[in-house]
């Protein structure tokens, strides 16, 4: 395993005024002269298959599929006259299974996107996202086995098939952790994120990162979304408390932060929300959604998710036909005029980004602790406490208390809505994260014991 090469011990941004959309302290730069965080923020379309199945029959069914909303996109790039665009494959779980397929889907999309440079000049930059296999009963172990060098082949297939990007929605700890959202149990979401989810990264991404090496693309990050969003999603249904969810987000940071700590340069992935902390620690690139996503998930954080993006997402969409088009294509041009729109603010200088990050922050963030919790100027308040603890459990519980805090002080000054429940929910939160043991193998030995659905041997411990 390769060790953890980067410590961030203080934030990457120090002035508030200096963390905004479309720049970020270390933009990517692509072959093609795109830079991703260099002034300009692009849109990152995610797109997916309709209902089908997916089996050597439908291959050519399924490419087919994928050819279609690529070229409808890039048509759509180049009659909006789009500065650049990125394109994110996620894989479903049969192509992740059956390698090959994910890699031609990837080859497929790539080589129509370099044709349409080369004949228009239209600028585009493809995200491959293997899914994660690695769940199930039949799954051997995290580390080895069938499930994780598929996971390793597809992501060197598509690098050599062209990807700019990789990227991985990792669920190591998930099993533990959707227990722990049922339950609102926030030492076991700790548990999950800090102990199973680092470890797991740990590997994971150093794995990724000597893959992009080798390969000549862009090992660019991980995202919570198995964890954070599944709360999102549950607080949305009222299933559970939203300053759970929140305290949640920010802790899920702690785990994707470890991608950038191996060596992953970004752009963070766009449906981890948590990814204003990734980028207000290390200064990388970050893709966000927000409304746009709204067709693949609901939220209460639709334009506070824009303060800060370098690249804006829609999450994904099926390609299905809607009134005026193709619903990917539809996607697309919505993120698009987003775009202009930011671009177009600052072009007119500093002030007036400013002021639009301002009311993208504003307009959210006192309705839910959700959208409080991605407030620019408390996430680098938070950050800048957050990189003063060492260790990933220690870290994940400070970043649990930092949450509950900055909650309880914006209710208190009439800032942020909360009702009684709410309320009562983040006092007792609160209680549970200051009572956690001080030492990691302590909290460990006690956690393994209360998860009924952790295989350890799987995790090494």
């Amino acid at each position: 395993m390769g060790m953890v090469r980067q410590a961030f011990t203080k934030t990457a941004y120090e002035n508030p005024d200096d963390f905004i959309y479309g720049k970020s302290l270390h933009p990517v730069v692509l072959k093609n002269n795109m830079i991703i965080g260099g002034g300009t923020i692009y849109p990152e379309i995610n797109f997916t298959l309709p209902p089908m199945s997916i089996t050597q029959d439908s291959m050519a069914e399924v490419i087919q599929n994928y050819k279609d909303i690529i070229t409808g996109i890039c048509e759509r790039a180049k009659e909006l006259y789009v500065p650049g665009f990125v394109t994110e494959i996620e894989t479903l779980p049969p192509m992740t299974f059956n390698p090959k397929w994910g890699i031609e889907v990837c080859k497929t999309v790539v080589d129509i996107i370099k044709e349409y440079e080369v004949r228009y000049g239209v600028k585009g930059a493809v995200r491959a996202t293997p899914n994660d296999i690695r769940e199930g009963s039949d799954l051997e172990h995290m580390w080895h086995g069938r499930h994780w060098n598929a996971i390793l082949e597809t992501f060197e297939g598509c690098a050599k098939a062209g990807a700019n990007f990789l990227a991985i929605e990792s669920v190591g700890g998930k099993e533990v952790h959707d227990e722990a959202v049922m339950y609102c149990d926030i030492k076991k979401s700790i548990f999950a994120l800090s102990i199973l989810g680092c470890k797991d990264m740990e590997h994971l991404w150093s794995e990724i990162v000597k893959i992009a090496e080798r390969t000549g693309s862009i090992a660019s990050g991980d995202t919570a979304c198995g964890f954070a969003n599944t709360a999102m999603v549950l607080a949305d249904k009222k299933y559970i408390p939203r300053v759970f969810a929140a305290a949640v987000r920010v802790i899920s940071a702690v785990r994707s932060l470890v991608a950038i700590e191996c060596g992953a340069k970004g752009p963070h992935k766009d449906c981890g929300y948590e990814g204003v902390y990734i980028k207000a620690i290390t200064g990388t690139p970050i893709s966000t959604e927000g409304r746009t996503a709204a067709c693949a998930h609901l939220s209460p954080v639709g334009n506070i998710a824009a303060c800060v993006a370098d690249l804006w997402s829609n999450e994904s969409i099926q390609n299905i036909k809607l009134l005026s088009g193709m619903a990917p294509v539809v996607s697309f041009e919505q993120l698009v005029y987003d775009c202009r729109l930011m671009n177009t603010a600052t072009a007119k200088g500093h002030e007036s980004a400013l002021l639009l990050r301002d009311i993208h922050a504003d307009s959210d963030s006192s309705l839910d602790p959700q959208a409080y919790v991605l407030r620019p100027d408390v996430v680098l308040e938070i950050s800048k406490e957050l990189v003063k603890t060492e260790g990933y459990y220690n870290r994940s519980k400070k970043a649990a208390s930092l949450a509950l805090f900055h909650m309880q002080k914006a209710y208190d000054n009439g800032m942020l809505l909360l009702d009684d429940k709410e309320q009562m929910w983040l006092e007792n939160l609160a209680e549970t994260v200051d009572k956690l043991p001080e030492d990691a193998d302590e909290f460990t030995e006690e956690m393994i014991g209360e998860c009924d659905k952790l295989d350890p041997r799987k995790y090494d411990i």
